[in-house]
């Protein structure tokens, strides 16, 4: 063999790019899983055509408004829309890309800057990134005039598509192994009250846009959005139409400024989670140590009341916590508590006594109690023999939820009288929404006894099959006896107003507490020994499905 041929068998193999090895990759990984299921096909082409229908709609919409005073307002709005959207969307969906996975890598030899490099390109593989072009293209093409413009809008569309993407994967980076964890799981249950605040708040953006100011009124909140990146960059392409080049610079600075800080932070998250050992196991044996030893009871633990009551209440306060559906039902009560006060007040219709929503909404989750605890309800049932623990078990519920419905709807009263008013009308709203909380509380310890049903601990439904009509009438049943039982209050009220005794409104704050607290301690005593007795047919009940 002669020196040549030894040198070149000597030579090693070229190793192939990182890059194409991860865009083929992604692209493998598309394709093998469209071959898992025909449903799985039909959905992925049905979001493809559904995205690009809207980003063909608005970017038509953009080219429609090309020349409008105020569309460069409306423009950097869509884009911090747009990248809101990248920055949550990983929290809400973790599981929709297994390339959002770094720790799949940690084994394989690969350094940061190339593991980067790599992962951003194959992540502008996919639906998002081509509607986010698509959009910023839209966006550019609505505010550039003359060619310096439209040379500084090939610039921002680059920055606004990378700096969507890289901010979209440096937050997985960063947040994957929370992620990864049943608390993680249960933010995509939050997507559903995510998707709906957001929904309403497009609808109140819409109202306003509808009236004949028009896109005026966006200036105000445009003039801050232009210099946040990377909405910067577009509205550096309408500066650099208008001759302001100095303001085009600030802005594709900015962009660029903000690229270059979220690929230093996704490579800085990226090698410490590479490098790290994952500390979940130390933590649980930590926390496992700290509760043998007596330690680990701390902050509300503490302030709970010892014995049945103080336990049950502990695990009403978990269960909302950490169960999936329990937590989705108290967050949109919460929420939705919130928002409507709020919403009324935007579209200048608002009430204070719009705040009635945070008790009707909190006080439901009395309902179904035995239900909500599914098939672990048959442990609970074994520590109940006699109406007096029926009595404690249902009274340290209610309490566990009066326990945040107290100060969740004295806030959102406050914040009522202060955002929609007038304050003269506080107190007899305070009090009617004590006594209506009260009342619910009343209500549904007795539905939870007469009309208990199953919810399934797996899928999105609700109610077990065939229990559909139990759970219906049970809540709604329970709503209008709600409703029955705070008349007489409710009654004067209304006498107070038309004999025009407004001084004496006050009274109705003393009287919402303590006719609240004594329909709760009512509706508790009557369901207590009914409980005992029926204890067999809810366990029977909540069993099913």
């Amino acid at each position: 063999m002669s020196t040549e041929s030894a040198a070149v068998a000597a030579a090693p193999a070229t190793a192939p790019s990182l890059t194409a090895v991860f865009v083929r990759l992604k692209l493998s990984l598309l394709r093998n899983g469209l071959r898992q299921s025909t449903g799985r096909t039909v959905a992925y082409v049905a979001s493809i055509l559904v995205g690009l229908l809207f980003a063909t709609v608005v970017v038509l919409g953009l080219i429609a408004l090309r020349g409008n005073a105020h569309v460069g307002a409306l423009t950097v709005l869509l884009t911090g829309i747009l990248t809101l959207g990248w920055a949550v969307m990983p929290l809400f969906s973790p599981a929709s890309d297994e390339t959002l996975d770094p720790t799949r890598l940690v084994m394989l030899p690969l350094r940061p800057r190339p593991l980067i490099v790599s992962l951003l390109v194959s992540s502008l593989v996919g639906v998002g990134p081509v509607v986010t072009f698509a959009l910023a293209v839209g966006a550019v093409v609505a505010v550039a005039h003359g060619p310096a413009a439209t040379v500084v809008g090939v610039l921002a569309v680059g920055l606004v598509v990378l700096v969507c993407v890289s901010l979209a994967r440096a937050v997985a980076t960063a947040s994957v192994r929370l992620l990864t964890s049943r608390r993680g799981r249960d933010l995509a249950v939050l997507s559903g009250l995510f998707i709906a605040l957001g929904g309403q708040a497009v609808n109140i953006a819409a109202q306003r846009l509808g009236r004949p100011d028009g896109l005026s009124v966006l200036e105000p909140l445009g003039n801050v959005l232009r210099w946040v990146p990377p909405a910067s960059a577009i509205s550096a392409v309408e500066d650099a139409g208008r001759g302001a080049y100095g303001r085009a610079l600030a802005g594709l600075v900015l962009a660029a400024l903000a690229l270059v800080l979220l690929l230093w932070w996704w490579r800085r998250t990226l090698t410490t989670l590479m490098t790290s050992p994952d500390s979940s196991t130390l933590q649980a044996v930590e926390k496992d140590s700290a509760r043998r030893s007596g330690t680990g009871e701390r902050g509300l633990v503490r302030l709970l009341p010892g014995g049945r009551t103080g336990t049950v209440m502990l695990r009403t306060l978990r269960y909302a916590w950490r169960d999936p559906k329990s937590k989705m039902s108290w967050a949109t009560a919460l929420g939705l508590g919130l928002l409507v006060p709020v919403v009324s007040s935007v579209q200048g219709n608002g009430s204070i006594f719009t705040s009635f929503s945070a008790a009707a909404l909190l006080g439901m989750q009395m309902y179904n109690q035995f239900g909500q605890d599914t098939s672990a309800f048959w442990m609970v049932a074994s520590t109940i023999a006699t109406p007096r623990d029926a009595y404690q078990e249902l009274r340290a519920r209610a309490l566990a939820l009066a326990l945040v419905a107290v100060p969740y709807v004295t806030l959102v009263v406050v914040g009522a009288a202060a955002l929609i008013g007038p304050w003269s009308d506080f107190l007899e709203v305070y009090g009617l929404s004590l006594a209506v909380l009260g009342a619910l509380l009343a209500t549904g310890a007795v539905a939870s006894t007469l009309f208990p049903y199953s919810i399934p601990s797996e899928g999105n439904k609700n109610v077990a099959p065939g229990q559909g009509a139990i759970a219906w009438f049970s809540l709604f049943g329970g709503v209008v006896i709600a409703a029955v039982l705070c008349s007489p209050l409710l009654g004067l009220t209304i006498w107070l107003h038309l004999a025009g005794l407004h001084a004496l409104l006050w009274v109705l704050l003393p009287a919402g507490v303590v006719y609240g607290v004594g329909m709760a301690e009512l509706g508790l005593r009557w369901a207590a020994p009914r409980v005992a007795r029926r204890l067999p047919e809810i366990l029977s009940a909540v069993s099913k499905g």
